[in-house]
Parts: structure tokens; C-alpha cells; sequence
């Protein structure tokens, strides 16, 4: 054994701020498809959420400091390699655990199987670690743990029977479909003993998945505008459709969109309304209470109001993003329990089979992903506001708990937009990060300010009369620009 080659167990100091976890193995005919990925996990030894998971379908954590690089082919050697950047890590991460899996075949069809970690700026080999299997799906190869204040290596080599699924599990990672069983002749993957220290942490309880959410449970209604308050709020058919509980919240609620519009001096405005709601993993709480729901249905009073045929268009995003049904207002408690859906991780990228138990018109939201990538979501509301232009002017009302990362595209997207008939609203839900977002109005070269901003602490506390008094505050001064300005 040479300095650098390393038994199941060892450990060495990294020295190194910017290491590359590089997995590799002899190319073979037949073999099953080998893919790396990390872990990062807190103190009690499991993710914080799923976004903790790095892998093929999530190459990045939102921190920016674990990165999925992807496969190389090397004259007949395959590598996949995970980049961590020691420095950038959140300060409650303490160890990253690497992983290998295999798709369509166990390790021991795998010849030349080895760990090795590099210093991403030398190249230099920090460590080496060959790993012998049998009929093992998955592994964890090795982890980078914090001891002391220094981060150490450590060659694990613990084999899983359960695929990636059951390595992502025992650490907290929310899975809810099983794998394709891999083939194989022997009987069942012998146990391979756990790394010597520090001890693996208990078996987790099962992670609870957030519930398909429905509609909120019956409030009492708002509190209808004081004795001499504006009406005008315009009457739809499509209101006798709903239960009769909600269809009095929302006429109360028209009556107090109207009241904020002749506040503002709008009175008779028109718009396009578009509600866009973030989906991302972080949400899972607000869709499990209830409150993304009762959002929609808040929203839903806008749109009554503002626009003229009472439909509203709607997408849903997080790594991805996709255009929901529309929302018309007698379909709104179908709606809600069809379409309000927390984004999920899929694990298992190659099946193409459809979502069991999904209902017509519903996305799979496997196909959303579970990280934040607003600036997709931006694209195609104005790709379809191209393509489908109207008299009215748009009004999106973007929903989004924070967590944004990808400023400079944002920036890009709606600065581009300026010069379109859209207003963009932009409603912060609890968390911070909101990034340029945030910084959007006091940024210069734009000819109108074609965005607004606000965030709450918990949107379920907000009344009704409050939050459309600050929902439609600068939309209708934006009005007045754009038609100065020749947009409108």
C-alpha cells in the first residue's frame, strides 16, 4: 500500500479547499451504468431536505459548492466525477458522503472500481481507494467529514442491495418509487460492514412526504369592506359553479380588489392576469399546510376582477418549469386538489414510464425537480405572452420563498422584458435570498420599472385588504409609464 492508497476505514487530512471526487472503472460490454453523486449532511447525520441530494438529476447544490461534473470515457476507463468546494459549504454541513450506484446490473459486474480524490486546482492525487463488490447496487465509497474544525477523508466502502433509492433514504432523502430491480443470479447482497468510525447514525424514521395538498379548509370569511366602501366588483357565472362557502369568500374578496384598485386610481383597469408558483423543495410545508392552496384561491379574486373572461393562466416551476391548466373560476376546488403539487426528485432518470395514480391534465412533477431556477418560469411567461398577444396588458403574480441563485439570467430575462406588455409582481413567502429581485427597482438602464417586490413573514396572517392594497400598488402606475412610453 502507498502512501496514498488507502484500506476500508483509513482516513487522511484534506489539506486541499477544492477537492474532485473522481469514480472510475474499466468499460465493459454488458456492464451496468455507474453514476456518482454526494450527500451533504448536518450534524445529526441526515440532509436538511432533499436539496441536500447532488446527483445526475440535481448537478448542483444551491449553495454552489458540491457540483455533479458528469462522465468522461478515457481510453476504455469511465469516470464520474462530484467537485466540492470545501470553503463554500454552509456552515451546518459536516460531512459529504460520496456515492456510486448502478443501473441495470450490481458492482460485481464491475472490473477496476476506484475512488480517487484530487486537488481541483494541482490535479494532484490526494487519495486512492479500490473497492472490491458482489452483488451490491450502491455504495457509499467514501466520505469528507469535519473533525475538530479540519476536514478529513475517509474510505467507507458500505454496500447497499436497494440501489441509490436505499443509500438516499437512510439519510433522510424523500423516494417514493421503487426501482427497477436489478438483474442478477446470485441471492441476496451479502452485508458489507459499516466504515469504523465515527459510527452511522441510527436508521432514520421514514421521511414524511408532503401530501398532495387540497383545498384550505374552510376560514371564516373576510370581513366585507366597511359601510360606504366601493363596489364594482364585476359578477361571473362561473361563481354559481362553487361551493357556497368559497363562492362568498370571493365575492367579498372581488369587493376588496376593487377597493384597492380605486386607491390607486385604476378603476376600471383591464389585465392578463398569470400566476406562477414556485414548486421548488423548500416549499413542502407550505403546500402541506394548506397555504400555497389558499394563495390560489386569493389570486383567483384578482383575476375575477381584472380580467375580462375570469380565467387565469398558471405555471409551475422549480428546476423546471411547465404551464399548467388554466384556472377558470368554477373549476377552482378541482383545481386546487389536481394542481397545487409540491415539486418532487426523481431518481431514476432512464424510466419512462408515466406517473402511477396521475389523474389527466396533471404534471409530473418529477419533471419539475425540486431546486430554484426562476428565470425558466420568466422565459416562458413572455415566450407565451408573444405568442399569444392581447389588448390588456399582463399582470404575473410570481409566488417564490427565496433561495435565488441564478441573478445574472433574471436580470437578463427581465430586462429584456421591459420593452413587453408585462408587469411582473413578485411576492416573497417567508425566506430570504431573494437576490436581484430584491434589487431590481433600484436598477438603472430600464425605461420603465416594469417589476415589483414585496416579501411577508407568513402570507396566511396577511388580510385580504392588505395584501391586494400591496399586490396592485405599482402595477398601475407601471400602466401609466408603459403608455408613455409607447409599450401599451
Amino acid at each position: 500500500m502507498t502512501a496514498r492508497s488507502m484500506s476500508k476505514g483509513a482516513n487522511l487530512p484534506v489539506d486541499a479547499p477544492d477537492v474532485q471526487v473522481e469514480l472510475s472503472w474499466a468499460e465493459g460490454a454488458g456492464g451496468p451504468d455507474i453514476d456518482a453523486s454526494a450527500l451533504l449532511l448536518a450534524q445529526d447525520g441526515r440532509v436538511r431536505d432533499d436539496t441536500d441530494f447532488v446527483f445526475y438529476n440535481q448537478p448542483l447544490h444551491a449553495s454552489g459548492a458540491v457540483r455533479h461534473l458528469g462522465k468522461r470515457r478515457d481510453a476504455g476507463t469511465m469516470t464520474d466525477t462530484v467537485r466540492v468546494d470545501l470553503r463554500s459549504l454552509e456552515s451546518a454541513i459536516t460531512r459529504v458522503v460520496l456515492c456510486a450506484s448502478a443501473d441495470g446490473g450490481t458492482f460485481g459486474q464491475v472490473r477496476g472500481l476506484t475512488l480517487r480524490l484530487l486537488g481541483t486546482g494541482s490535479g494532484s492525487e490526494l487519495a486512492r481507494f479500490e473497492m472490491q463488490a458482489g452483488t451490491e447496487t450502491a455504495f457509499i465509497a467514501g466520505e469528507l467529514y469535519l473533525r475538530e474544525g479540519r476536514w478529513k477523508f475517509r474510505a467507507v466502502g458500505q454496500g447497499y442491495a436497494s440501489g441509490l433509492a436505499g443509500v438516499a433514504t437512510d439519510f433522510g432523502i424523500t423516494v417514493d418509487e421503487e426501482p427497477e430491480r436489478a438483474p442478477t443470479s446470485a441471492g441476496p447482497a451479502p452485508l458489507t460492514p459499516p466504515p469504523l468510525t465515527p459510527p452511522s447514525p441510527l436508521a432514520p424514521p421514514p421521511p414524511l412526504a408532503a401530501p398532495s395538498p387540497v383545498a384550505p379548509p374552510l376560514a371564516p370569511p373576510p370581513a366585507a369592506p366597511a359601510s360606504g366602501g366601493v363596489s364594482g366588483a364585476r359578477l361571473s357565472k362561473e361563481e354559481e359553479r362553487l361551493p357556497v362557502d368559497m363562492r362568498k369568500r370571493l365575492s367579498l374578496r372581488k369587493e376588496q380588489v376593487a377597493v384597492s384598485l380605486r386607491k390607486h386610481g385604476a378603476v376600471g383597469v383591464s389585465a392578463r392576469v398569470v400566476l406562477v408558483l414556485d414548486a421548488s423543495g423548500s416549499m413542502s410545508f407550505l403546500y402541506s399546510r394548506g397555504v400555497v392552496a389558499d394563495v390560489v384561491e386569493r389570486m383567483a379574486a384578482v383575476a375575477a376582477q381584472l380580467d375580462d373572461d375570469g380565467e387565469m393562466q398558471a405555471w409551475t416551476f422549480a428546476s423546471e418549469a411547465a404551464r399548467l391548466p388554466d384556472l377558470r373560476l368554477g373549476e377552482l376546488p378541482e383545481w386546487l386538489r389536481l394542481h397545487v403539487r409540491v415539486g418532487e426528485m426523481s431518481l431514476f432518470r432512464r424510466s419512462k414510464k408515466p406517473r402511477r395514480g396521475m389523474e389527466p391534465g396533471q404534471i409530473d412533477m418529477r419533471t419539475i425537480g425540486i431546486q430554484n431556477e426562476e428565470q425558466k418560469a420568466i422565459a416562458q411567461v413572455r415566450s407565451y405572452a408573444r405568442e399569444n398577444p392581447a389588448a390588456a396588458p399582463t399582470l404575473v403574480l410570481f409566488f417564490s420563498d427565496g433561495g435565488v441563485h441564478r441573478d445574472a439570467a433574471i436580470e437578463r430575462e427581465l430586462r429584456a422584458a421591459v420593452e413587453e406588455p408585462i408587469f411582473w409582481q413578485f411576492v416573497g413567502l417567508g425566506r430570504s435570498d431573494y437576490g436581484v429581485l430584491e434589487r431590481f427597482d433600484t436598477l438603472p438602464g430600464r425605461r420603465v420599472d416594469n417589476v415589483g417586490f414585496f416579501a411577508v413573514d407568513d402570507i396566511s396572517t396577511v388580510p385580504d385588504q392588505e395584501l391586494y392594497d400591496r399586490l396592485l400598488s405599482e402595477f398601475p402606475s407601471w400602466i401609466k409609464a408603459a403608455r408613455h412610453a409607447g409599450i401599451l
